[in-house]
């Protein structure tokens, strides 16, 4: 299984753990994965064939994180 990173802002953390309780999932994981399908299938719903193109550049929308912990991919794994 691939990895995905991400960074949750207070917002969304706060979301995610409703999502928990209401959905009964016990992980961050799980709630990002089930939530990660639930979205994809409601895109693929609206537009009525298989096209993740709504998809594209959303990770550019999402804001930055002001104090990265990392300067660079490669301090990151220095």
């Amino acid at each position: 299984m691939a990895q995905l990173n991400i960074n949750l802002t207070d917002e969304f953390e706060e979301a995610l753990r409703r999502f928990m309780r209401l959905r009964g999932v016990r992980t961050k994981s799980e709630a990002i994965r089930l939530a990660v399908q639930e979205g994809v299938e409601r895109s693929l719903e609206r537009a009525g064939r298989t096209s993740f193109r709504a998809w594209l550049g959303a990770a550019t929308r999402a804001p930055l994180n002001p104090r990265p912990r990392f300067a660079s991919d490669r301090d990151l794994w220095a």
